[in-house]
């Protein structure tokens, strides 16, 4: 931009900065310039048509200028440097505790990257900011129009540069990646405080701090300061405090004409500080042409960077055009939610305790010069103004033109404010007894260390009186040292000194219908849901049934809201099974912010629910283990059968479709439990008997792959096992073929000894391999040298057999402990602890098993285990032959009971003289011997039975 003609009012400034530049720069064209600039833009600003009124966000000098210039003003129409469709929610304002944060939520994309989802906007709002006092003064007096004139909050999204080969990328969430330039800038905040605004885009006007980072460093090295928020408190935020509103705005726009030109050129950030620019212009003199307003009764409220804008769409008078798209067809949710003032400083990067600060610094100064700020009507929280309070005059209009303020301003230092010792001694008793509750060993000594390191710190940094920043790094010196007793540090006592966190609450008139709904059902609990304390909640369903809604109520908010928000300390809810006595710790004043933007997502709490129900089992990352997690929870949670056979059919149209057996484990658990609940409770529904048969056709399949595949683990394989031989009785009533399974483990070949072992259990369980064979091979792996390191492996898998097999629980305590007995050190000592972490983390459920078959197995004292001899053991007693076994016990029983026997004598063709009129025993004994001699073939199955059973 070319410097003007005419000299104006800022002429001889410009000439003196252009001659200090050829004085102390070797080359004085580029400093020449850029002086010369700043002094063209302030000169640009001051001589618009419009008002221009810089701010910087959560100013107290800016918020005092703010209130001094509307009550001398008195503008009709304000222009405010918002997002235009957050207007609506200004009036909200007035039932909640400030600072609160008006948001945009979208959670539903339409336009914008799938991956970028939910997307959320939000404009912190305190009440020393300049921001809050013109919406108080435009929405509580008459006749005065309030316009946001920002980009919508679509539009932020839009304006995101999406480089190319990453168009689905989602948005920043670092402020390495947020943009530089304007107002946006994003943070993960950190704490339960700080965390009030999640990984949503903060957007606020005002945002004054240098894009070039070599210029902030500078200035902080310079000003003997460690943060951004005490340099600017020192040199622009006390000098400001009192200034008249001419030199008010000059040095705000050459403050923001400076850091607008000292950043990097052809950055993103830039292009997009323009284009809202464009944008708000555009949309200003639209407005004017539209309700023909003057200029003169307006005011253009914005960020002291924007003020010195140089885009061509400048001012009233410039006609060059601005095309605004449209927005996307992305269904946008407006609320307010809490915020806090640790949440506004990780939001935009503000030293911790800065925004505290600043409102004890708006309170002392309303205080001080009596001005009396704007509220908006019913404002919760606010205090009550003194009849005494002496309320500030009408300031008279500035004169016309623009008068140069800038070079006395700058020609002279600032006031000096003498020591305040009563204020400072004040903060030096009040810190040593917040750190004698927090468990420090403060005394008054440390008070007067407190007092004297304040003072000198401020010598050491120029200053003439000590500022709470350096009143906490005293503080830390003297009292903190290098131990913290308790949870909070002397800086964070410093905090709260200086006002503490304050943490805002968005009031019951305010809230989305669903947050309504929430509390007006929950209100029988006779708790007020406002507060943000941990609240007990004593719910006795039987002796008060009316509670039972609320009970299902904060089972389903349970569901979805965070873990801390409703969480249950005495009851449960499983499928089947209901508590009659709960015990619930509510917090959900704490946690508003999700129970708020759980309202954008429908009416009622049950309609959210089903939704996210739905979809879960609908989304790229279902799977049938999801799908009957869902219908669990559909059948837990709500009273809706048909959403339930939904779920149960959508759960079978994934299991068909996978290709992986990484979920068998939760499938199989997931449809056993189903399958107890739905035959307790009435006939099986269609889709549970749809699912067994598809289960049990789809994992007949791919089992011989599963057996191959390396990446298919051994619980994953038992689990496909533990499926198919759990639900065979039901599949095969269903119509399954049993031969699927035959073929699918004759043409299993597996290589790993643990999928090895799992094969043998299952070709046991098929009556393919008895359990004679299956020891002979296990006593012929521990006999063979070349395999004994191996069979640890082998172990593991018979115990994942227990999952399909769990007969074979004696067998497995049997290898085990052969394998204790037979195995050297070397092999066993590194195995066992591998055998314990892997039971524990994948075969949890099959230990007590083992447990309980060891202790039918061992003898239950240390005496009898001199004398005990195992059952394998091939010293053990033989079998005795069926003959006696059958002329035993057996023959006496039959012989008190014949009706048994001669039913089957009769079905066997035989006539019933197998024992004597007398029914002695040794007749019967003789008659059975001759029927069994008569048909061998069941006399050979029993004997088979009798073998292989151990006794």
């Amino acid at each position: 931009m070319t410097a003007p003609t005419t000299p104006g009012p800022f002429g001889a400034l410009r000439e003196q900065l252009t001659a200090a530049a050829s004085t102390f720069a070797g080359s004085s064209d580029a400093v020449a310039e850029i002086l010369a600039g700043i002094v063209d833009d302030v000169d640009r600003a001051l001589g618009e048509e419009l008002e221009i009124f810089p701010v910087c966000h959560h100013s107290p000098s800016s918020a005092l200028a703010m209130v001094r210039r509307l009550r001398a003003k008195q503008p009709k129409v304000i222009y405010l440097e918002l997002c235009e469709d957050l207007q609506p929610l200004l009036g909200e304002l007035r039932n909640c505790r400030l600072p609160v944060a008006v948001q945009a939520f979208a959670s539903k994309l339409d336009g914008f990257p799938a991956d970028w989802g939910p997307l959320s906007v939000v404009a912190p709002i305190t009440e020393a900011s300049a921001e809050y006092q013109a919406i108080a003064y435009a929405l509580e007096t008459p006749g005065v129009e309030l316009v946001l004139v920002d980009r919508s909050t679509d539009h932020v999204f839009q304006w995101l540069p999406r480089p190319p080969g990453t168009a689905d990328k989602p948005p920043p969430g670092t402020a390495e990646e947020a943009p530089s330039g304007g107002d946006v800038e994003t943070t993960t905040p950190a704490g339960e405080e700080a965390a009030l605004h999640g990984d949503a885009i903060g957007v606020e006007i005002g945002d004054l701090r240098p894009r070039f980072a070599e210029l902030e460093a500078y200035l902080l090295h310079h000003g003997k300061v460690r943060h951004w928020s005490e340099w600017w408190d020192q040199y622009v935020e006390q000098p400001l405090a009192d200034a008249d509103h001419d030199t008010y705005r000059q040095v705000m726009v050459l403050i923001g004409s400076l850091f607008r030109r000292l950043r990097p050129a052809g950055s993103d950030a830039r292009d997009r500080d323009e284009d809202r620019e464009r944008y708000m212009w555009t949309r200003m003199r639209q407005h004017l042409a539209a309700s023909g307003a003057d200029p003169a009764d307006c005011l253009y409220v914005c960020g002291a960077f924007h003020a010195a804008s140089r885009v061509e769409q400048f001012g009233l008078r410039a006609d060059a055009p601005f095309d605004i798209g449209p927005r996307t067809g992305t269904r946008w949710h407006y609320g307010l939610i809490p915020s806090s003032h640790s949440a506004i400083e990780a939001q935009f990067g503000l030293a911790p305790g800065s925004v505290s600060i600043a409102a004890t610094t708006w309170t002392k100064a309303v205080a001080r010069t009596g001005l009396a700020p704007f509220r908006l009507q019913g404002q919760r929280g606010g205090r009550t103004r003194t009849a005494g309070r002496r309320r500030a005059t009408t300031a008279p209009a500035p004169a016309a033109g623009v008068a140069d303020r800038l070079s006395g301003y700058l020609a002279r230092p600032p006031a000096a404010q003498g020591l305040d010792e009563a204020e400072l001694r004040g903060w030096c008793v009040d810190i040593v007894r917040l750190a004698r509750r927090n468990g420090y060993l403060a005394s008054t000594a440390d008070a007067i260390a407190v007092f004297e390191t304040s003072i000198l710190l401020a010598g050491l940094r120029n200053r003439a009186r000590p500022t709470p920043y350096d009143f906490a790094d005293a503080a830390v010196t003297c009292i903190e040292k290098d131990v913290v007793p308790g949870r909070r540090d002397v800086r964070r006592l410093c905090e709260i000194l200086f006002g503490g966190d304050r943490v805002g609450q968005v009031g019951y008139e305010a809230l989305p219908p669903l947050a309504r709904d929430v509390h007006d059902r929950l209100a029988p609990l006779g708790l007020d849901l406002e507060k943000r304390t941990i609240q007990r909640a004593l719910v006795d369903l039987r002796a008060s049934p009316e509670l039972v809604p609320c009970s299902d109520l904060l089972w389903r908010l349970r569901h979805l809201l965070p873990s801390d928000a409703v969480r249950p300390i005495m009851g449960e809810r499983r499928l089947g099974q209901r508590s009659i006595q709960e015990s619930w710790d509510l917090a959900l004043g704490r946690n508003q912010r999700s129970l708020i933007e759980l309202g954008y997502e429908g009416v009622t709490v049950e309609q959210v629910l089903e939704q996210r129900l739905r979809r879960a089992v609908r989304g790229p990352d279902a799977t049938a283990s999801v799908a009957l997690g869902a219908v669990e929870d559909a059948i837990r949670l709500l009273d809706s059968p048909r959403l339930v056979d939904e779920l149960g059919t959508r759960a079978v149209e994934l299991l068909a479709a996978e290709r992986t057996v990484d979920d068998a484990p939760e499938v199989l658990r997931r449809i056993r439990r189903l399958l107890a609940h739905h035959r307790a409770t009435g006939p099986l529904p269609a889709w549970c008997e749809a699912f067994v048969t598809t289960g049990y056709a789809h994992y007949c399949t791919l089992l011989p792959t599963a057996f191959l595949d390396e990446d298919s683990g051994v619980r994953q394989v038992g689990a496909m096992l533990g499926f198919l031989f759990g639900m065979e009785s039901l599949a095969l009533s269903l119509g399954c073929d049993r031969s699927q399974l035959e073929l699918a483990v004759a043409q299993s070949h597996p290589a790993a000894p643990a999928k090895v072992a799992l094969l043998w259990a299952a070709r046991h369980q098929l009556g393919l391999l008895p359990l004679a064979e299956l020891r002979e091979r296990c006593a012929e792996l521990l006999g063979n040298p070349l395999v004994v390191p191996a069979f640890p492996q082998y172990l593991s898998g018979f115990v994942q057999a227990l999952e399909p097999v769990p007969g074979l629980a004696p067998f497995v305590v049997e290898v085990m402990s052969s394998a204790f007995a037979r195995l050297p050190d070397p092999v066993l000592l590194p195995w066992l602890p591998t055998l314990i972490t892997t039971l524990r983390e994948h075969g949890a459920e099959l230990v007590p098993l083992l447990v309980r078959e060891a202790g039918r197995t061992f003898p239950g004292s240390l005496a009898a285990l001199d004398a005990w001899v195992p059952p394998w053991s091939a010293s053990a007693p033989p079998t005795p032959p069926l003959a006696a076994v059958v002329s035993g016990p057996v023959s006496a029983l039959l012989a008190a009971n014949p009706q048994s026997v001669d039913a089957v004598a009769a079905l066997l063709g035989c006539d019933g003289g197998w024992r004597e009129p007398d029914g002695g025993g040794t007749a019967a004994s003789a008659g059975l011997t001759a029927l069994l001699a008569a048909h061998p073939e069941t006399t050979d199955a029993v004997a088979g039975l009798l073998a292989a059973t151990p006794r």
